[in-house]
């Protein structure tokens, strides 16, 4: 695989503290290093930070483990828009662990359904590459798109 390039990201733990702090640790112990962009969805987002995308079957991707910690919803103000980090769930509004987004696109219908917890500074064109690589019918895409997060 060769490098595609570098998105850098800032947190809001004004609005978030629960969710910058989970975040914040997963990546001071390397939790995202090798984890995929699993679901691509050109129009709309971003997903990846499953750490059943290391090494599990794909088909894997996107479902988590059920051993990690989960931090409760902080919905909050700030909008859906291109460039905000937000993060994945299931049904349930407190089941969110690693898994996070980065919106391509605004996406007000998912305002206060999820929590915003910080936004692109700049890689915004990387973003952009990576949701329109060649993908399967479940938004995978069809090469791993893998990631390394570190702080700065």
């Amino acid at each position: 695989g060769k490098a595609v390039g570098e998105i850098a990201l800032e947190t809001f733990p004004e609005v978030a503290p629960k969710h910058c702090a989970n975040f914040d640790s997963l990546v001071s112990e390397g939790f995202y290093n090798g984890t995929a962009f699993h679901r691509v969805i050109p129009g709309f987002m971003i997903q990846g930070g499953d750490p059943n995308s290391k090494n599990k079957p794909r088909d894997t991707w996107g479902y988590g483990d059920p051993s990690q910690k989960t931090v409760p919803a902080e919905f909050n103000d700030i909008s859906h828009k291109r460039g905000i980090l937000s993060t994945a769930r299931s049904r349930d509004i407190n089941s969110a662990s690693s898994q996070f987004f980065i919106m391509v696109e605004d996406g007000p219908f998912l305002d206060r359904q999820y929590t915003v917890f910080g936004r692109v500074l700049e890689g915004m064109d990387i973003a952009d590459y990576i949701v329109n690589v060649k993908r399967d019918d479940n938004d995978n895409p069809y090469e791993k798109v893998e990631m390394a997060i570190r702080k700065k």
